[in-house]
């Protein structure tokens, strides 16, 4: 991360075995002399693909964060390994993913204060189906979903009362999940989806655009 902010990694227990995280938080949170303004957690995308919590698009959503002035905890799900750490455990089809994506939530998600869920890609369907499982009074003031998996998971619609909260994010020339597939997902449900020009599924030369994007949406 950038010079105003540090990152600490470790292991937190999961279903499978010991999940690899990564902390990321503004320096002067992370030195004690404030408190952050709340937590942002985010879901990297599909394991079998190279997702990693290092993923470029994931980085991009902890740099938003930062911005914020959010503490923001990211994880590998199980049996993914990158620099920062290797989680415990082997592919669960989704099912395990999930759950190993429920464990992090009950472990980081705040008592008390705000706090956000996103997803990139896979990890988008992981952020639903584990927001659909917490009671509302537990749902995030945000939502972030960043071309997510519609076309290749049966993403499940989000409750009336979240869907106000969520920012959809999509690349205009996506060539792994079809902007049209995100759109015939969101309009039954009357949810807006901001549509990145020319952008591919990777975001790529057009990471700082989202940043802005992001940012944007998270302002208190």
């Amino acid at each position: 991360m950038s010079a105003a902010a540090k990152t600490r990694v470790g292991l937190r227990p999961g279903p499978a075995g010991a999940l690899a995280c990564a902390y990321d938080e503004p320096l002067d949170v992370a030195e004690g002399r404030a408190a952050p303004a709340g937590t942002l957690i985010c879901c990297h995308p599909h394991p079998q693909h190279g997702g990693t919590m290092e993923n470029k698009v994931v980085q991009t959503l902890v740099r938003a964060g930062l911005m914020r002035g959010w503490r923001v905890v990211r994880f590998n799900y199980r049996g993914v390994a990158s620099p920062l750490g290797a989680s415990e455990g082997v592919w669960g089809e989704g099912r395990g993913e999930l759950e190993d994506t429920l464990a992090v939530l009950a472990a980081e998600r705040p008592a008390e204060g705000p706090w956000a869920l996103a997803g990139f890609s896979f990890g988008g369907w992981m952020a639903v189906e584990a927001v659909l499982r917490l009671p509302e009074a537990h749902w995030p003031q945000h939502l972030a979903l960043i071309g997510p998996s519609t076309a290749r998971q049966p993403v499940p619609a989000l409750p009336e009362g979240l869907r106000a909260r969520t920012l959809v994010v999509h690349g205009e020339v996506d060539e792994v999940v079809p902007l049209a597939a995100t759109l015939d997902w969101a309009r039954p449900q009357q949810l807006p989806v901001t549509v990145m020009p020319g952008v591919g599924h990777f975001f790529h030369g057009q990471l700082t655009g989202l940043k802005q994007v992001l940012a944007q949406a998270w302002r208190p």
